[in-house]
């Protein structure tokens, strides 16, 4: 396996938030005006992202998103899978991705091991074909 590109890591991405994001979406498309529906779907929300970014991807190196990209989470190491903890710490690392300017998430275009500034700190890869 080879260190996975960084348009498939980008869709993978996108497609966990999507999937997490999913109740509050339908819930807004069904009533756009009711705050409160979109509020009381935040906590469904929180428990797609937590099993699906941690436990799933934790206990299998795969999140649903990577799953479809065909692209899995490893330790750097080659420690798999690399533990819920580790990949709720390396989801919160995604913060610093985020300064300055998020250079941290275009980072993988240019380095060697294609990591993020989270996967250096979590110590981590994100291998595919």
């Amino acid at each position: 396996m080879s260190y996975a590109h960084w348009s498939v890591r980008a869709v993978s991405f996108l497609i966990d938030m999507l999937a997490c994001l999913a109740p509050n979406i339908i819930a807004g498309a069904a009533d756009p005006g009711d705050d409160a529906v979109q509020i009381a779907m935040l906590p469904l929300s929180v428990l797609l992202l937590a099993y699906n970014r941690w436990h799933r991807a934790g206990r299998t190196g795969q999140s649903w998103g990577r799953q479809l990209m065909e692209i899995e989470l490893s330790g750097a190491a080659g420690r798999r899978p690399t533990g819920m903890l580790h990949a709720f710490l390396r989801d919160l690392a995604h913060l610093l991705d985020c300064v300055p300017c998020f250079l941290g998430w275009l980072w993988p275009l240019w380095d060697h091991r294609k990591q993020t500034f989270a996967d250096k700190l979590a110590n981590t890869v994100v291998l595919g074909d």
